[in-house]
C-alpha cells in the first residue's frame, strides 16, 4: 500500500480556562490518512471543530497531543526553523477572499510575498513566477498591478488560490473556500481547484459545510461532530448510505424544493433527535465500527434505543 502523504492520529485540541469558562476540548482523537492527489472532505455543523482541526495540521494551532506526519515526517513539536521550511509543503486557502488579501498590497506584491519569504525562486524570477501564477488560476497577468478592492470575490479567491500555489506546496487546507461566494462563482472555483490537483498532484484537506459541494469534490468524507470524526469513507458511502445517526441527521436537513417530502425525509432520520445534549458514550461504547471496507463509524454521540453495526473484529 502507498504511503500517506498525511498522516494524523489522536489529534487532540484544547483550549485553557478562560474567565471562569472550563476547559473546551475542541477537537479530541482525531485520525485520519490524505494520499497523494486525494481530497477529503471534512464537513459538520458550525462548532464541530472542522477549522480547528485543519490550522492544527497546519501547526498554526497549537496541538494538546497526537501526531500529524507530512511527507513522512512529525509536525508536532518540530522546532520553528524545521516547521518554517516545511511550510512550502502545506498551504491555506481561507474561507473569506475579501479578509485575505492585504488590502494596501497589490496582487503583485501579494504573490510575491511568498516566493520571497521561501526563497522559492531567484529574485530575477519573481515577476515571471508572478505571471505564471495569474496563468495558472485563469487571471490576466497584466492585472498583477491592481489592489484587492478592484477584483470581484471570485477573482480575489482565485489570487488567493495563486498565493498558495506559489511554493509549489503538495497539500492545500481549503477552509470553506467557496462559502463567500455566489452559486455560480462556487462552481467555477471547484472546477479549477479540480484542475489544479490533476495537473499538480495536489491533495486537499477541504473543509465545507455545504454536502453538495463536498459531494462533487471530494474523494472521501470525513463527518465531524462535537470535535470528533463520528464516520468516515468514500463520498458516494457516507452521502449516499450514511451509517451513523448524526451523519443522517445532517444529510436530512439538507433543504429540497418540496416541503411535504422535506417533512417526510426529516421524520424519517428522526431529526428529532438533540445531539447537542448527547455526552460521549462510554469507553467501550466508543470504539470504531466497520460498516463495509474503508467505511466506519464511532460510537460516540449514539442515541439511546438506536441500532449499533456490529463491532470491527
Amino acid at each position: 500500500m502507498t504511503a500517506a502523504l498525511l498522516s494524523v492520529r489522536d489529534l487532540r485540541v484544547s483550549f485553557p480556562p478562560r474567565a471562569g469558562r472550563p476547559e473546551v476540548r475542541a477537537v479530541e482523537q482525531v485520525s485520519f490518512d490524505i494520499a497523494a492527489g486525494e481530497t477529503l472532505g471534512l464537513v459538520g455543523e458550525s462548532g464541530s471543530g472542522k477549522t480547528t482541526t485543519g490550522r492544527a495540521i497546519l501547526q498554526l494551532q497549537p496541538v494538546s497531543g497526537g501526531s500529524v506526519r507530512l511527507l513522512g515526517r512529525e509536525l508536532v513539536g518540530m522546532r520553528r526553523g524545521e516547521l518554517r521550511s516545511m511550510r512550502r509543503h502545506m498551504q491555506f486557502v481561507q474561507q473569506n477572499p475579501y479578509a485575505s488579501l492585504h488590502p494596501r498590497m497589490t496582487v503583485a506584491q501579494a504573490l510575491a510575498e511568498p516566493l520571497r519569504l521561501h526563497r522559492a525562486v531567484s529574485p530575477a524570477r519573481i515577476a515571471e513566477r508572478v505571471a505564471e501564477l495569474m496563468s495558472l488560476v485563469g487571471l490576466d497577468p497584466a492585472m498583477v498591478r491592481r489592489y484587492p478592492h478592484e477584483f470581484s470575490g471570485g477573482q480575489r479567491q482565485r489570487i488567493v488560490i495563486a498565493r498558495a500555489l506559489a511554493v509549489n506546496p503538495d497539500f492545500v487546507v481549503c477552509d470553506e473556500p467557496v462559502s463567500a461566494l455566489d452559486v455560480r462563482t462556487q462552481a467555477q472555483i471547484v472546477e479549477l481547484l479540480h484542475r489544479l490537483q490533476e495537473r499538480l498532484g495536489l491533495s486537499y484537506l477541504f473543509i465545507a459545510h455545504d454536502l453538495a459541494i463536498v459531494r462533487a469534490v471530494a474523494h472521501r468524507v470525513a463527518v465531524m461532530y462535537g470535535g470528533r470524526i463520528v464516520e468516515l469513507g468514500g463520498s458516494g458511502e457516507v452521502l449516499g448510505a450514511p451509517a451513523h445517526p448524526y451523519t443522517q441527521t445532517l444529510l436530512a436537513a439538507v433543504p429540497i424544493p418540496d416541503p411535504a417530502r422535506q417533512r417526510a425525509r426529516l421524520a424519517s432520520a428522526a431529526i428529532e433527535l438533540d445531539f447537542r445534549g448527547a455526552p460521549p458514550a462510554a469507553d467501550d461504547e466508543a470504539t470504531w465500527h466497520e460498516v463495509a471496507p474503508g467505511h466506519g463509524v464511532s460510537g460516540h454521540f449514539w442515541p439511546a434505543g438506536t441500532p449499533r453495526p456490529g463491532r470491527r473484529s
